[in-house]
């Protein structure tokens, strides 16, 4: 059994060792005691940032008072290009008025919608990959690109404009850190945002093909031959306090989003569970033992009989969470745990310390799935746990990626077979979402 690369985790960072980790993987610049602390305190010359694991701080900032913590701008800086003002980054009305369009879409009559389609896609998956060693997150980017393309726009992961977004998103990824440099600067508005020229690109290629599929589909809509997919559902959904709809260019922000959302974190997640199922082959055979299970024909009913699978995604999910950390603004004096707050501090919320909490958790960097199953386990489920953040700003294809994750791992677990390579351990970093640093590889055999 091969156990997860642990993160260096130093005990002192200094500000200039933060910059550069924070440039190239957030999370080596993290010292072990964040691992233990309920809040720490990070200074720079132009503003403080306090990172929170304490459970009443998180439940007073995501969900008591979430209209004083709104998502910090600095943070945008570095999604601009890409997401532009995407129901991800926005705040205050906007953002309220985004909601109101897009929750529809994720109600749980329209999973049931979609759920075929994420079968055909978990087919898909299971018939493209071969025997011998195969680099799994080019696997599972494949397969989460393929379940978006098929349930928001009807259209599987062959077809060429799908093909070409999924290779832009691919190059933007890599490029991108989950914070710019500008994000440590007080920068005037004017002034150029610090943005790798290939970035730049990559977002732009992105949102122009997007456009083309948007506007494709707004056509599609007046003419009455629109499918009635999310794309169609989002797009035709007004907002009920004015009645407006979506315009093609705001729909090309959120559907960046969704993409973002539903393709990176998801590929993100799938590869992880591939990986830990390979180093702990035991919970590998349980896994396969659910899925023989299931029926040869879609049946969202079936997904009631993945109840270990689904605990496996959880774990996953707890030890690997895509979006390791987020970033709140206070707008108000504040006083946390006796240390005054003032306003335009940073305040960080980390699902990656928070997971991995000694003081919160039994056994943190453990793969325990059975965990779930315990009751012990409820208590932090309900206060530290945050794949999916939550309260108002919870993310909308929670329930989607809930479904979408255990059906594409038990749909792959049950015709293959996935086994570690001696001596390639993969190491987590942060790029847009938790990806292992060299690459994840693993090998495949037909599972009898």
């Amino acid at each position: 059994m091969t156990p997860p690369k642990p993160i260096p985790r130093p005990d002192r960072v200094s500000l200039w060792r933060h910059l550069q980790l924070f440039r190239h993987d957030i999370l080596s610049a993290q010292p072990a005691r964040l691992y233990r602390a309920w809040m720490a305190e990070f200074r720079t010359p132009f503003f403080r940032s306090y990172l929170c694991n304490d459970p009443d701080l998180i439940d007073l900032v995501l969900k008591s008072r979430p209209q004083d913590f709104p998502k910090s701008d600095r943070i945008r800086e570095g999604l601009a290009p890409l997401l532009g003002k995407s129901v991800f980054v926005t705040n205050g009305t906007v953002w309220e008025r985004q909601r109101r369009i897009i929750d529809p879409a994720f109600e749980g009559g329209r999973l049931r919608d979609s759920f075929p389609a994420m079968w055909q896609a978990a087919e898909a998956a299971t018939s493209r990959l071969r025997t011998g060693t195969v680099e799994i997150e080019a696997e599972t980017s494949h397969a989460a690109a393929d379940v978006i393309f098929r349930t928001l726009f009807s259209i599987p992961i062959e077809d060429q404009t799908a093909q070409a977004v999924f290779h832009a998103f691919r190059a933007y990824q890599r490029s991108q850190p989950i914070l710019n440099l500008a994000a440590f600067l007080p920068l005037p508005h004017w002034f150029p945002r610090l943005h790798r020229r290939t970035t730049r690109a990559a977002a732009a290629r992105i949102r122009a093909l997007i456009t083309e599929l948007a506007t494709a589909r707004a056509a599609q809509i007046a003419a009455g031959a629109a499918p009635d997919d999310l794309a169609t559902k989002i797009m035709q959904t007004p907002d009920p306090q004015t009645g407006e709809v979506f315009s093609t260019e705001e729909m090309v922000d959120q559907v960046a989003i969704f993409f973002l959302a539903g393709h990176e974190t998801s590929a993100s997640a799938l590869a992880w569970a591939l990986y830990l199922l390979a180093t702990h082959p035991d919970a590998q055979d349980r896994v396969a033992a659910e899925a023989a299970l299931l029926p040869e024909q879609a049946d969202f009913a079936a997904m009631s009989r993945l109840k270990f699978t689904r605990d496996v995604f959880r774990e996953t999910l707890r030890l690997y969470p895509p979006v390791p950390m987020m970033v709140r603004e206070n707008r108000c004096p504040e006083t946390f745990r006796d240390r005054a707050i003032t306003p335009g501090a940073q305040i960080v919320l980390s699902p990656w310390h928070l997971h991995r909490h000694e003081r919160l958790w039994t056994n943190p960097d453990g793969f325990d799935p059975d965990r779930w199953s315990r009751a012990e386990t409820k208590i932090c489920a309900r206060d530290a746990y945050l794949p999916f953040s939550a309260g108002p700003r919870v993310c909308p294809g929670a329930g989607f990626a809930m479904v979408e994750g255990p059906l594409l791992l038990a749909h792959l677990v049950r015709h293959w077979q996935f086994t570690p390579i001696a001596g390639d351990v993969p190491v987590p970093v942060a790029h847009l979402t938790v990806r292992a640093a060299n690459g994840l590889r693993l090998h495949l055999a037909k599972r009898n």
